[in-house]
């Protein structure tokens, strides 16, 4: 057994990778079946819906001139 990373020859590197992306497809798994589910499929409103009349431009200058 190599106890030290650099002095470890190509097996030994080859099942450090194999074991990292089979750990990484387990996490990605994981992740992808724990989703949240739920019987609506839309997001209920916490208050009325209010719709748009007319449209507002704002704009403003903090600018100094220096001249």
């Amino acid at each position: 057994m190599n106890h030290s990373f650099y002095s470890a020859d190509r097996m030994t590197h080859l099942k450090i990778v194999v074991v990292a992306l089979v750990a990484a497809i387990g996490v990605a798994v994981a992740g992808i079946s724990a989703r949240v589910t739920t019987d609506d499929s839309y997001a209920q409103a916490s208050g009325p819906v209010m719709k748009a009349n007319k449209t507002i431009v704002s704009a403003s200058s903090n600018q100094q001139v220096i001249r």
